[in-house]
């Protein structure tokens, strides 16, 4: 091929790529790699090309090519950067993104770049850097005070992250982006009514964007007055905005028997709930039937990461990655059970790839209180008290498996405090506590909390969570609690805690601790019981609403459960005003836990194990029955 033709060539495939045409730019592409095996533009492009159309590794090998070819061309180094950093080469990504920087001190978009690949390495203060400095160098673009937003909500510092929001939407109002941006930020800050309708701004202008549908899926637990016949029809409502699985037929053997391969997928293999009760049921997971793949999509990994991966065959981490790599990768591991444990909670939702099929049985389980929408999703794995039978089966788009007495298995943390004796005897009253995320903390729960206090003279009342500190959020609460009667010196709010020894050991100033409704506690309420504090709880008509009850009665302490608003008050004022009942709860509860289900993780893990057998089964059996349906078709067919 002469040089004019190369060029003339190479121009065609520019002009397809674009206007978006990348499967004929790519192949443009290919011809021009065979007649110009060393021509920087081809190689970069085709390069950039691959990377869009998620081939990462074709993408590392070409822009590896074209930066050895024009080792100062900034924007290759920092192409070749991005797509080392797809390939989870997060070390050698920064090295180039730093050198383009070198090379170009102004390029915003290595600045920009180099922000998100130290977050991905959980560097928040050193991404923050950078996101000043593009900033100062572009302050007229929308987009890198927006980015920049999303870092600071990271950081916790919600206050600025809304503010720079609001930049971006004051520079660009048409900028939708910054509307999710805000709407996360408020969803942090648990201003969850703002936040949902800050959501329905952004889905009004981007109705595909599925992440936000399910981030305001989640934040309509915490709104009061909202039916569950509407919170159902929205989640189905998400099902069929994702569409419907593809027809990509699955090559898993039907073998009802056989060692099967589970994969479970969530951004929370950490130190965070979700591994908490995950855990000790994939510990205990036989090996002999089961072939464990856990795949974590979150920047962090930490000890509790590093336990895990020692369970799995395989272990895998997808933050950053896109849709299209990851479906290429799990398609390619081939698991026969693919189980999702982040619902509508996750930093980017894998739901959509759920909706895609990648797995002959899917199961949604434990992260997420609800169903997930999906007409994919096989099962959802939890118990008769959570879910009660008949009743939630309507409202859940997944066939429920009541698989075991309880749906949770805890596992104290081996930095355990001892329980200490009952505050209340050495301080001279009583102290109601609430650990839940704020977020949970409806106004009618803090006008029954209110109610409790004046029930048991000299009461105190004591939450912790994230933002706490905050002094807005404090002076919401003062203030509320204020106009129930609840003097501001009865109040004590505490911030998140640095470990989990320390978390736990704020326990020893609680007498007795109410749950929230209707969306309850679960670690929290088996830290509280764990650090012998008895829990109130209120039970309602749904998952949400009745994960207190399940505990409570897997410890054996269905006394604590109420069914009305009345009865939680009488209920939690009622323990508080006997301290020689409760110092006595307080002495025996730990070993009731311990003796209860929920610490039974061998025989946890083995009802888990039958449930996720018995799914398989069920696939088994229904492929049998097509088999015999087509052969019944042929059959007729040919004697027709």
């Amino acid at each position: 091929m002469s040089p004019a033709q190369t060029q003339s060539l190479l121009q065609q495939a520019v002009v397809h790529h674009r206007a978006g045409r990348l499967v004929e730019a790519a192949a443009l592409y290919r011809r021009l790699r065979t007649a110009a095996p060393h021509h920087f533009d081809v190689l970069n492009l085709s390069g950039l090309v691959a990377y869009q159309q998620s081939n990462i590794a074709e993408a590392i090998t070409l822009l590896a090519r074209a930066h050895q070819i024009s080792p100062r061309d900034h924007v290759c180094e920092m192409r070749y950067a991005l797509a080392l950093l797809a390939g989870r080469r997060t070390t050698e990504a920064e090295t180039h993104l730093r050198h383009a920087i070198k090379l170009k001190p102004d390029f915003v978009d290595a600045w920009e770049n180099l922000a998100y690949c130290l977050k991905t390495q959980d560097r928040l203060a050193e991404a923050v850097v950078c996101h000043e400095k593009v900033t100062a160098l572009q302050p007229g673009h929308a987009p890198g005070w927006y980015n920049f937003g999303l870092t600071l909500s990271l950081a916790g510092r919600l206050v600025e992250a809304l503010q720079f929001h609001d930049r971006a939407l004051a520079l660009n109002p048409q900028y939708a982006l910054a509307r999710f941006g805000r709407a996360q930020a408020l969803h942090q800050a648990h201003r969850m009514a703002e936040a949902v309708e800050e959501y329905d701004r952004f889905l009004a202008l981007v109705p595909q964007h599925h992440e936000a549908r399910s981030y305001r899926l989640f934040a309509l637990h915490s709104l009061e007055g909202i039916s569950r016949e509407q919170i159902f029809a929205d989640h189905v409502e998400y099902g069929r905005a994702v569409g419907s699985p593809v027809a990509n037929p699955l090559a898993n053997s039907a073998d009802p028997g056989r060692r099967l391969r589970v994969a479970f997928l969530s951004p929370d293999l950490r130190n965070h709930s979700v591994a908490f009760f995950i855990e000790p049921i994939l510990a205990q997971l036989d090996p002999a039937q089961f072939e464990l793949y856990l795949y974590h999509d979150h920047f962090r990994e930490d000890d509790v990461s590093a336990r895990l991966r020692r369970l799995a065959v395989v272990w895998r981490n997808f933050i950053g990655q896109p849709a299209a790599s990851v479906e290429a990768i799990i398609r390619a591991d081939a698991p026969d059970i693919l189980i999702d444990l982040a619902g509508h909670t996750g930093m980017t939702s894998r739901l959509p790839l759920f909706a895609r099929r990648l797995a002959p049985v899917q199961v949604t389980y434990l992260g997420y209180p609800d169903t997930t929408g999906l007409p994919a999703m096989d099962y959802r794995f939890t118990d008769a008290i959570a879910d009660l039978p008949g009743e939630a089966d309507r409202f859940a788009t997944e066939k429920l498996v009541r698989f075991s007495p309880t749906a949770w298995s805890y596992a104290p943390s081996a930095d355990t405090p001892l329980v200490n004796p009952l505050p209340a005897l050495a301080l001279g009253y009583v102290t109601f506590g609430c650990f839940n995320t704020p977020a949970k903390i409806t106004d009618a729960i803090l006008i029954r909390w209110s109610q409790i206090l004046t029930a048991v003279p000299g009461s105190r009342l004591c939450l912790k969570g994230a933002s706490l500190d905050n002094p807005q959020t404090r002076e919401r609460y003062v203030s509320r609690l204020g106009q129930l009667g609840v003097a501001a010196d009865r109040l004590d709010l505490i911030d998140r805690t640095a470990d989990t020894r320390s978390h736990l050991a704020c326990y020893h100033r609680i007498d007795v601790a109410l749950d929230t409704a209707p969306y309850n506690g679960t670690t929290t309420t088996c830290e509280a019981l764990w650090m012998g504090v008895p829990v109130v709880t209120l039970a309602g008509d749904h998952h949400m609403a009745r994960v207190g009850a399940s505990l409570l009665n897997a410890c054996g302490h269905p006394e604590w459960i109420a069914t009305t608003g009345e009865e939680y008050v009488e209920r939690a004022a009622g323990l508080g005003r006997n301290l020689d009942q409760l110092a006595l709860v307080r002495k025996n509860l730990r070993g009731d836990l311990q003796r209860s289900a929920l610490l039974d993780h061998a025989g946890q893990s083995a009802r888990f194990g039958a449930a996720l057998r018995q799914g398989w089964q069920n696939w088994c059996g229904s492929r049998e029955k097509a088999a015999v349906k087509l052969v019944a078709r042929v059959e007729v067919a040919l004697q027709s």
